[in-house]
This record gives C-alpha cells, structure tokens and sequence, in this order.
C-alpha cells in the first residue's frame, strides 16, 4: 500500500519500502539494538516475513518491529528507545503519521 497525500501540485506517495528502510536505520542506531530479527536484505520482498511489518490505516501507519538487543543492556529501556526513534523518524523524515510501533524484542545477543 502506498500513502497518499494531496497536495497543490498533484498527489504524493510514500513506499512501505520507504518507510521500513527508515525504520530499520532509526532501530539500528540505538545503542544496545545488535540487530533486527529475521532476514534484512530481502525486506521489500518479504514484507510480511521480515523484521518490520508495516500497516497503512488511510494516512497513519502502525509497525511491527522485531529486533535482538545486545546482553547486559536493559531491555524494556531499549525497547522503548526504540518505539520513540523509530515514530520520529518517520513522520519526521516521511511526513506520515504514526499510531504506534509495536517492538518484539525476538532474542539476545551475547
């Protein structure tokens, strides 16, 4: 699904490929993400099995993110590190809405 927005001189779209490839670099730059979960390189080919899963409500998107955090950190603080870069990426970067990213912490990196 695309987003799609009006403006003056024709209509916008923004990718879901643009807005997981947002996400997985907001993710991957907090301190204490070692990586995201599940296969990286093929995202775009596989939406619905990567580690990011993107859902289009008319103009607001809701994520899934999955990723593994590095031992020794606190990882309901990474977590949560997580969910705020990733929202302000997006709407920063994208100028799409974000109702919420879901962050599944799939395992631990030693």
């Amino acid at each position: 699904m695309d987003n799609v927005k009006k403006s003056s001189s024709g209509v916008l779209k923004i990718s879901e490929d643009v807005i997981i490839t947002v996400a997985k670099l907001a993710a991957l730059d907090i301190e204490g993400v070692a990586e995201l979960s599940g296969e990286i390189n093929k995202m775009s080919k596989l939406k619905n099995n990567g580690p990011i899963k993107v859902k289009m409500y008319e103009d607001v998107a809701a994520l899934d993110i999955k990723i593994k955090v590095k031992s020794g950190v606190k990882t309901m603080q990474v977590a949560q590190e997580v969910q705020s870069a990733v929202k302000e990426s997006i709407q920063t970067m994208t100028g799409v809405a974000v109702a919420r990213v879901n962050v599944i912490v799939d395992g631990v990196v030693f």
